[in-house]
């Protein structure tokens, strides 16, 4: 089972620290309109992350696993909500930009798809309410 904690700083407006199960601390704050101070990422900015955290780990551990040569990974994730409460998620799109050397671009497409259906637990939740979308492009390390 996956903990955390979740503790509201009240000298510090709306900033919230997190102790996650696995002894890491997290820091989550407001927006100024909304009494925070702007001093760390808003929580659904960390659920984005987070998505985009899982799905970049799977797709270079697949790489990794068809004997790729990957050097970067950068996952730009974008997310529009809905206008009214609840503010979900309505639809996300994940860019992937893989550098490597000789990437065969197949395989990305593979490793990006399998994450995108199989393996990334969080876009696969997210995608029950929000339509999710991916692309890639690949380029040689130098």
């Amino acid at each position: 089972m996956m903990k955390s904690t979740i503790h509201w700083v009240a000298s510090a407006g709306m900033a919230l620290t997190a102790e996650t199960g696995s002894g890491h601390l997290l820091n989550m704050d407001g927006a100024p309109e909304g009494g925070g101070r702007n001093l760390a990422a808003r929580p659904m900015e960390v659920l984005l992350s987070g998505a985009g955290g899982c799905t970049t780990y799977d797709v270079v551990l697949i790489l990794k696993k068809s004997n790729q040569q990957v050097t970067q990974c950068e996952v730009r994730c974008e997310a529009e909500r809905a206008e009214t409460d609840p503010k979900i998620f309505t639809k996300i799109h994940f860019h992937f930009v893989l550098t490597g050397r000789a990437l065969k671009e197949h395989l990305v497409a593979h490793a990006v798809k399998v994450s995108q259906e199989k393996y990334c637990s969080a876009s696969i939740m997210l995608s029950q309410v929000a339509q999710i979308t991916h692309s890639y492009e690949v380029h040689e390390a130098p």
